[in-house]
């Protein structure tokens, strides 16, 4: 599986600005590449885990709601690109689209504290991927989630 940064076919010309804290590059994070509407959001990061990739960011101040924890809104955000990622893998990096999402808010997350994502691959048909997944934070389940994607150009 090729490293999750270099996506220069997809986005020619992309580049990251790289504000990775030190402690966690040395954890082997990298920033993940992003524009539009996760550029907005992020920044996300990726690390290889095993046979794919844990996803995580670093809630901000930016992040939270009015009860200073962070945005469900967000976490719903971050799971949908957790997943999605998750599944453009599987589908040989083919353009794919979220059809269903559902997410079961567990604890919420907090300023500072790292939320950490990762998918699970439950099937892949030829026009569809069934998927579910999890964030954390340390030892806590903030949120669990599962989905469906479109193959794009699938039929």
């Amino acid at each position: 599986m090729p490293d999750i940064t270099p996506q220069e076919a997809r986005f020619p010309g992309l580049t990251v600005a790289d504000t990775t804290p030190p402690e966690l590059k040395a954890a082997g994070w990298k920033p993940v590449p992003a524009k539009d509407y996760p550029a907005m959001i992020g920044p996300f990061l990726a690390r290889r885990a095993g046979e794919g990739w844990d996803y995580a960011f670093l809630p901000e101040q930016r992040h939270l709601n009015i009860g200073g924890v962070v945005h469900g809104g967000m976490l719903m955000s971050f799971m949908d690109d957790v997943l999605g990622m998750t599944v453009w893998e599987a589908a040989g990096r083919k353009p794919v689209t979220t059809v269903q999402l559902n997410h079961h808010f567990i604890a919420p997350g907090r300023l500072g504290e790292l939320v950490v994502g990762r998918g699970e691959i439950m099937r892949v048909t030829r026009s569809v991927v069934f998927i579910r997944g999890m964030l954390t934070s340390g030892d806590r389940t903030l949120v669990h989630g599962d989905g469906v994607w479109k193959i794009l150009g699938s039929g």
